[in-house]
């Protein structure tokens, strides 16, 4: 029992113990202030720009796919401008303007009403495409097209008529005509306008959160400006969204092949099989001549024995060769080449 009971001494070393504990701590807390230079130093970096996220409008397609989106259509202004300056007669400046993504709500209360809203088919891709024509381009072309549009034009805000409407269809074919030249190398699209209607948000093909790509031209006749937009819904696109991040089909410079490169195919081409075929003899007979033939018949030719037989690799000339036998074989010895014109 008195082995579990501290000594007077023991007891007073725990309490210096313990006092020059307490002691220590105040010191190692006014040491502290050391470290706090770490805020210093980091608050000397630049910080880093930090964008808000806005869930109502997230940004469903990639900067890539965008760029390829941009990349693509300003080939495509260039070449319906000219071909919308043929038609018209007139010179006719087509820009691309922008590029952007937003919701399909905000793009419909952006469109002036009435308008020329075109619904497209666009296989093979799911859902619908949209094309709006501003109406303050669209009656000037109009008139264009019946021979008018040298006088000042009034700004006119109706519906387009029944005759109009069939002058539109030539400006919209050409336009999704050219849009099908300018999407070829990225995928084979047939476009096909299904319904025109004059007040854009009686259509709805999406929902109103639904992410779009809005693609807008300026049209310039003249003095006179306008809009031509061309919507994309994310869902008509998610599918070939690889292809339009590749620059393959957009970069104007071919690349020179590595060495590894021209091994690599090279090697795999050793071992492809070709058709080879020596042409013997060529020569007519007539269709009596052909029925009466019988076993050990002889069919004469022109060609000479001693001269030399042509060889085709794969259908095109390639050598002219000798007959003869190899190991108790048929066979044909290369003289030269022949050299293509």
């Amino acid at each position: 029992m008195s082995g579990d009971v501290l000594s007077q001494a023991e007891v007073e070393s725990l309490l210096s113990a313990m006092e020059q504990t307490t002691s220590r701590t105040p010191a190692a807390k006014k040491a502290a202030p050391a470290p706090a230079a770490a805020p210093q130093q980091a608050a000397s970096k630049p910080r880093e720009k930090v964008t808000p996220y806005d869930f109502k409008r997230p940004e469903r397609v990639g900067k890539e796919q965008m760029r390829g989106l941009q990349t693509l259509h300003e080939g495509f202004s260039r070449n319906f401008g000219a071909a919308l300056s043929a038609m018209l007669r007139s010179i006719v400046e087509v820009k691309l303007t922008s590029v952007d993504q937003l919701t399909y709500s905000e793009f419909v209360f952006s469109l002036e009403n009435p308008s020329c809203f075109n619904l497209l088919k666009a296989e093979p891709l799911e859902g619908s495409l949209i094309l709006d024509i501003n109406p303050s381009i669209l009656f000037p072309i109009i008139d264009r097209l019946l021979g008018g549009g040298r006088e000042p034009h009034t700004l006119t805000r109706r519906p387009l008529t029944e005759i109009e409407l069939r002058l539109v269809a030539r400006i919209t074919s050409l336009f999704l005509e050219e849009l099908r030249k300018a999407w070829e190398n990225v995928l084979p699209i047939a476009f096909q306008v299904t319904r025109v209607e004059s007040n854009p948000q009686l259509v709805q093909i999406v929902p109103p959160n639904e992410v779009v790509v809005l693609i807008s031209f300026e049209l310039t006749l003249g003095d006179l400006r306008g809009m031509i937009n061309f919507c994309i819904p994310f869902n008509s696109i998610e599918r070939i969204g690889g292809k339009l991040s590749s620059n393959s089909w957009v970069s104007p410079v071919r690349k020179s092949a590595s060495a590894e490169s021209v091994e690599r195919v090279t090697k795999n081409l050793r071992g492809a099989l070709v058709e080879l075929v020596v042409h013997l003899a060529d020569t007519t007979i007539s269709t009596r001549d052909l029925l009466g033939l019988r076993v050990g018949d002889i069919i004469t030719t022109e060609k000479d024995v001693r001269s030399a037989l042509e060889v085709d690799v794969q259908g095109v000339a390639k050598f002219h060769s000798r007959p003869g036998a190899f190991k108790g074989r048929k066979a044909i010895r290369i003289e030269d080449s022949i050299v293509a014109k």
